[in-house]
């Protein structure tokens, strides 16, 4: 298989997956090492193919089943599972986090978390890396991208939040 197929079978995967792939995964799969397959991932997103990496591997994004909302939270480094959980707890999808940076604007980090399990895998690998949430470099003060079911789980989460006292005002 030379490079030119190897990236369409890439596509592929990542088309009929639904879940995010690790790097690792394809390696395995197309008998190459992981840095080709990021380099791969580089020139297909060079080339206009929309590849998300999350914290669990690469996708392409579907179209989203139910309505995106935004919240605003502010909390600790250390309530950010309890943060998260509070969502998923909801049926729903936590997409990503967002701060607004002084130097750089908007830095967007994809989470794509939908339970307490990615949640809790998440917040290992944060204490694994020794990585702080980006929501450090605001002051606790981020934005949440979310992937409610309908209007009731959407009230739901800002319930949820505002009982937590993570809701920004």
């Amino acid at each position: 298989m030379d490079a030119q197929q190897r990236r369409q079978a890439i596509a592929r995967r990542l088309a009929d997956s639904s879940g995010p792939l690790s790097a690792a995964a394809l390696a395995r799969e197309l008998s190459v090492s992981r840095q080709i397959i990021v380099g791969d991932v580089a020139l297909l997103r060079a080339g206009g193919l929309d590849i998300t990496a999350t914290p669990r591997g690469y996708l392409l994004p579907h179209p989203p089943a139910g309505m995106i909302c935004t919240f605003a939270c502010r909390h600790r480094a250390d309530q950010m599972s309890e943060e998260l959980n509070a969502m998923v707890d909801q049926g729903c999808t936590v997409l990503d986090v967002i701060v607004e940076h002084p130097i750089y604007g908007q830095l967007t980090g994809p989470l794509r978390l939908s339970s307490r399990y990615e949640v809790e895998q998440f917040v290992a690998r944060c204490r694994q890396e020794a990585a702080a949430p980006l929501s450090q470099l605001t002051e606790g003060v981020h934005l949440h991208t979310v992937l409610c079911p309908d209007q009731g789980a959407a009230g739901r989460v800002r319930e949820a939040l505002e009982k937590l006292d993570f809701l920004y005002r």
